[in-house]
């Protein structure tokens, strides 16, 4: 049997297809997994690695094209607490992965949160896995809260980007985190070609439409010029941005036993279209940073 882990799985949008490289590399090198905590993206692959259907998760998302991602951003015109309602992809992820409650699964899991009402970081340990995971993706703004037990749920990564706190309630062998906002890098796919993304204009316009649709909804904006963002990228990347300062304090004060760390610059927060160079490079990046452990 090898070194049991508590694996940490940060928040971080697209970035965190990387936490499935990461996931299979460990594996690889003898690791055995016997706890997950994770917030956004993190409790998300968490979730399903927990649920025994990596697997699964991973051929559907390297699947994904441009046009699904746009298709699956399911925009809630009603709505005013959010964007996005995300119940679409949150239905094709529990038909892929099935309803199952957290405390049934075969490693011990929890999904981190935010409470609004109480302003305070909630452990979702128990309770339907798909729900927590839904709370914990919740980004303010972009996607509608999720209610759990009367009370309004959103973004973990609010609060705790990288969770290492909860982890400690496991005392499940050393703690490996992984930050998928770490600094830039020159060379942040590693050893990994990067393929061509460029969007072809035809696919370019239908996204700008789109944005077009959902800023029009929300009300008009003053002029900035031809390089103003959306409020979707003002939201997105405000939310980041506090993510990544959060992050450099909360792993400063619980620092795990092993850090992964993997630049920000490794995608954009929508590119999950990008999935099998993201999970390649999440796998290059955790044999670097093993090189030098000493765990």
């Amino acid at each position: 049997m090898g070194k049991r882990v508590t694996l940490v799985l940060g928040g971080g949008a697209a970035r965190g297809l990387a936490h499935i490289g990461v996931i299979r590399v460990l594996e690889e090198e003898g690791f055995e997994i016997s706890a997950i905590t994770g917030t956004s993206i993190g409790a998300l692959v968490g979730g399903v690695y927990a649920a025994g259907k990596l697997d699964k998760y991973s051929e559907w998302v390297m699947s994904l094209t441009k046009k699904d991602v746009i298709r699956y951003l399911d925009v809630s015109f009603r709505a005013t607490s959010g964007i996005l309602k995300g119940d679409l992809i949150i239905e094709t992820l529990r038909d892929l992965v099935g309803d199952v409650a957290i405390e049934n699964l075969p490693i011990p899991f929890i999904a981190v949160a935010t409470d609004l009402t109480a302003r305070k970081e909630v452990w979702l340990a128990k309770g339907n896995l798909f729900e927590a995971i839904r709370a914990s993706i919740a980004v303010p703004g972009v996607f509608t809260p999720q209610r759990i037990a009367g009370r309004w749920m959103v973004d973990g990564g609010l609060l705790n980007p990288v969770p290492v706190t909860p982890a400690a309630q496991t005392l499940s062998g050393v703690t490996i985190a992984v930050d998928v906002t770490g600094p830039p890098s020159a060379n942040p796919l590693g050893g990994i070609a990067s393929r061509n993304y460029e969007q072809p204009a035809q696919f370019r316009k239908k996204i700008d439409e789109f944005l077009e649709s959902i800023q029009n909804h929300l009300g008009p904006e003053s002029p900035h010029g031809d390089d103003r963002q959306t409020l979707f990228e003002v939201l997105i990347n405000s939310f980041e941005t506090m993510q990544e300062t959060l992050s450099r304090y909360k792993l400063a004060a619980n620092p795990p036993d092993l850090l992964i760390s993997i630049p920000k610059n490794i995608c954009a927060a929508h590119e999950f279209f990008r999935a099998s160079e993201l999970i390649e490079a999440g796998a290059w990046w955790t044999r670097r940073t093993l090189e030098t452990a000493e765990i």
